[in-house]
Formats: C-alpha cells, sequence, structure tokens
C-alpha cells in the first residue's frame, strides 16, 4: 500500500469512530513518518512547532478575545438599532436591517459562529413578530453571518495567508468588496421576499432618532474604522491591528458601555485560551501533513489527475471554488485551508493567478460552505441558539446559497470587485 493510500484510509477509519479533526492529520502524518519517509521522526516536531511558529498567526488569539468581548457586551444590539432606523421604513426593512447588522458585527467580531450568536438572539423573535416565516429568518441569520468571513478581520484570511505565503494586509482589504456585494444581494432578495409575503413596513424614523441611534452605536462603529482604516493608511500591521482590537473591545465593553465587568473578562480569556489551543493544535497538525503531501507529491497527482496543468485560468479558479466549497460542507473551515492551499497553491502561482483573489475567492467559499449541509459549523450554532431541528434549520438555505454561489462567479469575472482597494492602499 502505497503513501497516499495509507495516510487516507487512516483519516477515514478515526473520522468514522469519532474522533476529532486535529487526530486524523496527525496520526497520518506519525504513519508517514513511521513507515514511508526515510526522514528523522524530529522533523515531524519541528513541522509542527514551525506550523504555529508565523508571527501573523498571533493576531488569531488576539482577535478571537476581541471578538469574545464585543459577543458578550452591547454591541450587537446597539448595531442593530442603527441598522434599524436607517433601513427599518423600507420593504423588508427588517430583514435588511438583520443582513446589515451581520455584516457590521462581523467587522468587530470576525467570526461567524459569534454573529450567530449575538444577531439571532434578538432579531429572529423580532423577524417571526413581524410575519416572516421561521425557515427564512433562521436562513438569514446564518447566511448573513458568514460575510464576517470575509469582512475583516477574519481568521480564515490570516490563516491562508500563512499557509499560501499571501500579504494578510491585502487579504483583508480585498473582503471588504465581496462582502459588500453580498450584502447588497441579500438586502434585494429581503426587499423581493417581504413584497411576495405581503410583510407589513415599519414608520419611518425621524432624523432626530437617526441621529441618536449613530451617537449611541458611534463608538462600535468605530471598532472597523479602526481595522480598516489602520491597515489601509499603513499605520499598524494586521498583527498590530489585533492587539489594537483587544485594546478597543476592553474600552467599548467595560468603560464606555460597562456592560462587561473587569472580573469578567478573566473568564473571556479562559475561554479564547481554549479556542485559540484548538486552532493552534490544527494548523500545527495541518502543517505536519502538508509536509507529508508535498513529500509524496500528492499535489502533482491531484493536478495531473484533474487535467489542470496547463488549464485555463477560470477553469482553476472554477477547480478551487469548488473542492474548497465541497470541503467545507464536511470538514472544519480551518482545516480546508490547511489541507487544501498546498495543493493548490503551486498551480496558481504557475498560472500567474493573483493569489490575493484565489485567497478572497478561497475564504468565500470557506464562508459558504460553513452555512450549507451537511456538516456547516454555522447549522450546528443555530441548532444549538435558535433549539429547532437539523431539517428546520436549512430548510431556508437553498436561495441564499445561490447567491453566495454567484457571487463567486462574479468575482472570478470581475477581480477588481476584490482587488481595487488592495491595489489602491498597497500598489
Amino acid at each position: 500500500m502505497d503513501l497516499g493510500t495509507s495516510i487516507l484510509l487512516v483519516m477515514l477509519v478515526l473520522l468514522v469512530l469519532g474522533f476529532p479533526m486535529m487526530v486524523p492529520l496527525a496520526t497520518a502524518s506519525v504513519v508517514a513518518f513511521a513507515f514511508y519517509m526515510p526522514i528523522p521522526e524530529r522533523i515531524l516536531i519541528q513541522q509542527m512547532v514551525t506550523g504555529i511558529s508565523p508571527v501573523a498567526l498571533i493576531a488569531v488569539p488576539m482577535f478571537i478575545f476581541a471578538a469574545d468581548i464585543v459577543t458578550k457586551g452591547h454591541t450587537a444590539n446597539r448595531l442593530i438599532d442603527l441598522a434599524m432606523t436607517f433601513v427599518g421604513h423600507v420593504r423588508g426593512g427588517l430583514a435588511v436591517t438583520t443582513a446589515l447588522g451581520c455584516t457590521m458585527f462581523g467587522a468587530v467580531s470576525g467570526s461567524t459562529q459569534a454573529t450567530v450568536v449575538a444577531m439571532g438572539g434578538p432579531l429572529r423573535p423580532k423577524m417571526l413578530k413581524a410575519g416572516y416565516e421561521d425557515k427564512f429568518a433562521i436562513a438569514l441569520i446564518i447566511n448573513a453571518s458568514d460575510i464576517a468571513f470575509l469582512i475583516p478581520p477574519s481568521i480564515g484570511m490570516i490563516v491562508f495567508g500563512v499557509v499560501g505565503k499571501v500579504s494578510i494586509g491585502e487579504l483583508f482589504l480585498a473582503g471588504i468588496g465581496p462582502g459588500i456585494l453580498i450584502l447588497i444581494m441579500f438586502s434585494l432578495y429581503c426587499m423581493y421576499y417581504a413584497k411576495k409575503h405581503n410583510i407589513p413596513t415599519i414608520p419611518r424614523m425621524t432624523w432626530a432618532e437617526r441621529g441618536r441611534a449613530v451617537i449611541n452605536a458611534g463608538p462600535a462603529i468605530m471598532f472597523p474604522v479602526l481595522i480598516v482604516g489602520g491597515i489601509y493608511l499603513g499605520w499598524v500591521s494586521p498583527t498590530e491591528v489585533a492587539a489594537v482590537a483587544v485594546v478597543y473591545a476592553i474600552i467599548l465593553e467595560v468603560i464606555i458601555f460597562k456592560s462587561v465587568k473587569w472580573s469578567e473578562l478573566l473568564e473571556i480569556a479562559r475561554s479564547t485560551g481554549l479556542i485559540t489551543a484548538v486552532v493552534f493544535i490544527l494548523v500545527g497538525a495541518g502543517t505536519t501533513f502538508s509536509f507529508v503531501i508535498s513529500f509524496a507529491q500528492i499535489p502533482q497527482h491531484v493536478i495531473g489527475a484533474l487535467g489542470l496543468e496547463g488549464a485555463h485560468p477560470y477553469v482553476i479558479l472554477a477547480a478551487i471554488c469548488i473542492a474548497f466549497f465541497v470541503g467545507c460542507m464536511f470538514v472544519d473551515p480551518i482545516v480546508v485551508i490547511l489541507v487544501l492551499t498546498p495543493i493548490f497553491m503551486p498551480l496558481v502561482n504557475a498560472a500567474g493567478l493573483d493569489p490575493v483573489l484565489v485567497g478572497t475567492l478561497v475564504t468565500l467559499q470557506v464562508a459558504i460552505g460553513s452555512a450549507t449541509p451537511p456538516f456547516g459549523c454555522d447549522i450546528f450554532t443555530a441548532i444549538a441558539i435558535f433549539r429547532r431541528p437539523y431539517a428546520e434549520v436549512i430548510r431556508g438555505t437553498p436561495p441564499f446559497i445561490f447567491m453566495l454561489l454567484l457571487a463567486a462567479v462574479i468575482l472570478i469575472f470581475i477581480p477588481q470587485i476584490a482587488l481595487f482597494l488592495p491595489e489602491l492602499a498597497f500598489h
């Protein structure tokens, strides 16, 4: 049995037995080193340590910590109130508010699951009361929350940037255009849905009420301004801006809003530590596994089997999108990025494709897969938060998945949607 078949068999058996993904990744690498690779075993440990050594990864625990703080605080409600005062009166205004609120909170938290929790709690009951079907409300919350994976800060982009050796600052800026595109598409669909189902509107807010909402949400709005503006103007690196995000989150929720006590920060930090440990173990195991598949020349075999060598750039981009989309339907997004990126990046470089565009498309596919059956992680977050059965949670997702896939197609043919801001800031 050759190396490729052996590690695939080991991973499948362990996954069927119910082990978390980090165990199959690490075990497959150990099997490869022990029985197939004429390399000292200490190289395995070196690869794991190398995987978690890049300075850019320091941003991961800090962004997670900042997201945990604002999720526990009042930021979400203030952003919802702000969105509602400006768009609540239009046809489908509450649904548009949900999409806009998820986008704004994503720019604060950078986490799809945190956005589902923070936005879904207050907004789903309001949508049901207004006459929206529950399947529509849940699907909108799940899929609009996935915009958080595109809008900076994005942990997915950090991991892709580290693995693919792509500028994380450029990736952050590249996610803004596609995020806004998806928000527009979702908003138009919400208006169509509300008109079709005759959802009533609410009275238009006065400019005085809008002014008060802006003042109340002003400190929260400054969150994405600091992150995007700091990177765009070159004042801070993505790693440094993560530290700024933590400090500002503490100032926002502990000092200004007074929604989080100083004593609660320790418990939040413990939660962040647990999540970070899981992420870093995955990154270390994934890096070692990537070394193994590179040694076995599996990327070359896969690309050759798919007939992608020398293929048209559009065909390559389509293949990348399909691979990451399908992968994230079944496996944790970070694992998919760690495993598939080393396979496709040599092909991307050989074809002369812009790695920032590729990273944006990969992040978009990861976001879509996170909300797509059978095992999208946001689906199970929604099941836990809304206490609804699996079949009911996924019933309303097809129109949103179609729009997200359409956004990916638009991005392939009009790459400047993603590349305009990075080129303006860095070139």
